[in-house]
C-alpha cells in the first residue's frame, strides 16, 4: 500500500439490495454486478475501486491505497461467499473450499498489536505489517458477517434476484424477489412480452 493521492469516484450501479444495510457481507457478495447487454461491473476489480469500496463500508482509512494483491484477496473471498450463499439458497452442500476460505479469513486478523523494541524508541507496540493488517481486518469482518448471515435468522430470507441477468443476492421481503426497482420493472416487462408473444402465435393446423 502507499499514500493515496486521490479517491477515484465510482457511481453505484444499482442501489444496495434489501438486507445490505444490515449485512455488509451481502453488499460484498453483490460487488460484482451483471447488467443487461452483457455488461459486467466489478467494484473490486481494480485496487483504487476496491479501496473506495472498503472506505465506504468503514473497513479502511481514506489515506491508503490497496495494491493488486490485496484487491485479489478481496475478490477471492467474495467468490467463496457467493458460492456459500448460492448453496444456502439452493439447499445444496457447500464446497469445503468455500467454508475453509471463510474460516481462514476469520482467523487472520491479529488480535493485538505486537511488542517492538529499538534503540531509539525503546519498547513500543504496533502492528507488524499495518498495511496488510487493514486488509486482513476487512476480510475478517466480512467473513464474520457472512457466517452470521448464513447461520442466523435472516438466512431463511436469503434469495437471488429473479430478474435475468442480475446476479445479486438479497433478503426477501414478502413476495419480493428483486434486488431493485429497475430489476423488478425489467422482470415484469419480460413476463408481459412473453405473454404477448405467446398470444400472437397462431394455433397449429
Amino acid at each position: 500500500m502507499r499514500v493515496m493521492k486521490e479517491i477515484v469516484p465510482v457511481e453505484p450501479v444499482l442501489p444496495p439490495a434489501p438486507g445490505a444495510e444490515q449485512h455488509p457481507a451481502l453488499d460484498f457478495a453483490n460487488s460484482a454486478v451483471a447488467l443487461p447487454g452483457g455488461q459486467f461491473v466489478d467494484l473490486l476489480g481494480a485496487p483504487a475501486t476496491a479501496n473506495q469500496w472498503l472506505i465506504e463500508h468503514d473497513l479502511a482509512p481514506d489515506d491508503v491505497e490497496l495494491q493488486e494483491t490485496c484487491a485479489a484477496q478481496l475478490r477471492s473471498l467474495r467468490e467463496q461467499v457467493r458460492a456459500l450463499l448460492a448453496a444456502r439458497i439452493g439447499g445444496h452442500p457447500a464446497l469445503p473450499g468455500a467454508v475453509a476460505a471463510v474460516n481462514d479469513a476469520l482467523t487472520r486478523a491479529p488480535a493485538a498489536s505486537m511488542l517492538h523494541w529499538d534503540l531509539t524508541r525503546g519498547p513500543y507496540r504496533a502492528a507488524s505489517h499495518p498495511t496488510a493488517q487493514i486488509v486482513e481486518h476487512a476480510l475478517a469482518v466480512l467473513a464474520d458477517d457472512a457466517a452470521d448471515l448464513l447461520t442466523g435468522p435472516d438466512a431463511e430470507r436469503l434469495t437471488a434476484c429473479g430478474s435475468t441477468p442480475c446476479n445479486r443476492y438479497l433478503l426477501r421481503h414478502g413476495r419480493r424477489h428483486w434486488c431493485s426497482i429497475r430489476c423488478g420493472d425489467r422482470a415484469r416487462a419480460a413476463r408481459a412480452y412473453a405473454r404477448r408473444t405467446q398470444a400472437e402465435v397462431p394455433p397449429e393446423a
